[in-house]
């Protein structure tokens, strides 16, 4: 017995992933859904395997992946098992470009964490002239810090 796959309308996608309708259609315009089907109207006939496209293509976009480069992995996507190494390089450079984005940014936090604590005590004393002393940027913040 062959199981029917749900499918799902624009507007329930719409609902699922968060995203417009139009942006969805956008997506489909760039070929980023190999996988969708349409009918004979041309209507668009989503299964769970173009959602998951969806979020995949939406978590890529996050981690700063251009369109042309989510393209370039949707095409791997319709290339099938041929692929499969350069998707996980794909995700795997992607993830260290993220990593090294945390890191700066985790960085650029804690400069911004001691400056919130710098003009807090400042405005506490009612005077920059003792916390500049107590604290000085320079102090806690090396240039050779890592």
């Amino acid at each position: 017995m062959v199981t029917a796959v749900k499918t799902y309308s624009i507007g329930e996608v719409s609902k699922i992933t968060g995203l417009p309708s139009s942006t969805i259609r956008y997506y489909d315009s760039l070929n980023f859904l190999p996988y969708l089907e349409k009918s004979p109207q041309g209507i668009r006939k989503f299964t769970q395997r173009d959602i998951d496209t969806i979020r995949i293509v939406e978590c890529l976009k996050k981690s700063g992946l251009t369109l042309k480069e989510i393209q370039a992995y949707t095409k791997m996507i319709a290339q099938g098992d041929r692929s499969i190494v350069q998707r996980r390089e794909l995700f795997y450079t992607t993830r260290q470009r993220l990593l090294d984005q945390m890191h700066e940014m985790k960085k650029t936090l804690k400069m911004l964490d001691f400056k919130c604590e710098y003009y807090d005590r400042a405005i506490a004393d009612g005077t920059e002239k003792y916390v500049s002393t107590d604290m000085q940027f320079s102090k806690a913040f090396p240039e050779t810090e890592d």
